[in-house]
């Protein structure tokens, strides 16, 4: 496949432009971060009286590779992928429509040296940043409270950044759809779905035959699985199926926002 000239040459190589995206970001939250360190908590609230409360009754439930592990370590590396998967949805999709369709801030900003490509890297950079405050913040939560268990514990953080960058960059290519605030009921209706039922807190052979395909299917799932595969200890050739499904949906993610901002942008 042929990528558009405007939008190769920042996908492969990187662009240093779009790092003032991140730098305007950072002020703009400067006073606000309290915004950003707010979204850490809920997966933490689950942890607590999910994992640790409805744990005591559940006891231990089967986990990658089929040991029994115990219940609070099976949901944790699940909302770690949720809390990775939120931050970034968050970003990429109300912040990205505001300042795309009211406040009208991409449009200021190619006046400037910056293309649309950038607009697109920046914007998913500065997603992927927020998911990676929520994940090490949580990263942290699961040593302390001993649901570290294995050394591959160390590659859910760069694993939490690829959940992140899925779901920020499918995030801005459908909100680069969207007309009105109401066209965001559409995205809660994927999203809310996806928390519940993919794998986060009951395992797979709890579903019915027939719906356990499609689970097995969502992008939630692949990361919930991959998480939960690096957090027990159990690799194998699944855990880079995973990684390849994330990075893929990834890059459409990447291409479509980058021809949409085109369209939306330079019309």
């Amino acid at each position: 496949m042929t990528l558009p000239l405007r939008v190769a040459p920042p996908l492969l190589f990187g662009s240093r432009r779009a790092l003032r995206l991140i730098e305007r970001n950072l002020y703009v939250y400067r006073h606000g971060w309290i915004v950003l360190v707010s979204g850490f908590f809920e997966p933490l609230f689950y942890l607590l009286s999910i994992g640790f409360g409805l744990g005591q009754l559940v006891g231990n439930v089967p986990g990658p590779g089929g040991r029994e592990i115990p219940y609070q370590l099976f949901i944790a590396p699940a909302l770690l992928a949720s809390s990775s998967m939120n931050g970034a949805v968050t970003e990429a999709t109300f912040n990205f429509f505001f300042k795309l369709k009211y406040q009208r801030t991409f449009e200021s900003i190619l006046s400037t040296p910056l293309s649309t490509a950038d607009i697109a890297l920046g914007e998913l950079a500065w997603a992927l940043i927020r998911g990676a405050l929520y994940t090490a913040g949580f990263l942290v939560v699961m040593v302390v409270l001993g649901l570290g268990v294995s050394p591959w514990l160390l590659l859910t953080l760069p694993a939490a950044l690829l959940i992140s960058f899925a779901f920020g960059a499918v995030g801005m290519a459908a909100t680069s759809f969207m007309r009105t605030w109401q066209d965001f009921d559409l995205i809660q209706l994927v999203i809310l779905p996806m928390f519940l039922f993919s794998g986060t807190f009951y395992p797979l052979d709890a579903y019915p035959e027939g719906l356990r395909l499609l689970v097995q299917l969502t992008p939630l799932y692949q990361g919930v699985d991959l998480l939960r595969s690096l957090a027990v200890g159990v690799v194998d050739v699944s855990t880079l199926v995973h990684a390849v499904y994330l990075a893929v949906m990834g890059v459409a993610g990447l291409l479509v926002v980058s021809r949409r901002l085109d369209k939306l942008l330079l019309r």
